[in-house]
């Protein structure tokens, strides 16, 4: 999925999560050094996500790669206290999107540090990358 039509996916999600009292794009909050991403309130304080995303191998901008369905990506649920991108990726795989392949958690890798994301595989071969700013 391009990072439009992901933000534009993941801003109704997150409209409809406990606990975000507001949605915007990363435009409308005034940020235009990211073409892509969002702000959210979420229990009382902001937190900015950057979006971007990778082609699957061999395709080309256009024409756009078709959906394909599969198996909806494993996940597990995280309160907002959590992790915020353990948080985001349950909110995402709550969906059950049968085009998202798998969710990858930053911060939950061996290796992750203090990086807080997540990766995004889809069932085309797309993959987006959300990074908290």
């Amino acid at each position: 999925m391009r990072p439009q039509a992901f933000q534009d996916f993941a801003a109704d999600l997150l409209k409809n999560a406990p606990d975000v009292q507001r949605v915007q794009t990363l435009a409308e909050a005034g940020d235009d050094q990211h073409p892509y991403g969002l702000a959210l309130t979420v229990a009382g304080r902001e937190v900015r996500w950057q979006m971007h995303g990778q082609l699957a191998e061999g395709a080309k901008h256009e024409p756009v790669t078709a959906a394909v369905a599969g198996a909806p990506a494993p996940f597990q649920a995280a309160p907002v206290a959590a992790a915020p991108d353990a948080w985001l990726a349950g909110v995402i795989g709550a969906a059950e999107s049968p085009e998202i392949a798998s969710l990858d958690v930053w911060s939950a890798r061996e290796d992750g540090g203090d990086q807080h994301g997540v990766t995004i595989t889809w069932h085309n071969g797309e993959r987006t990358f959300i990074r908290k700013l």
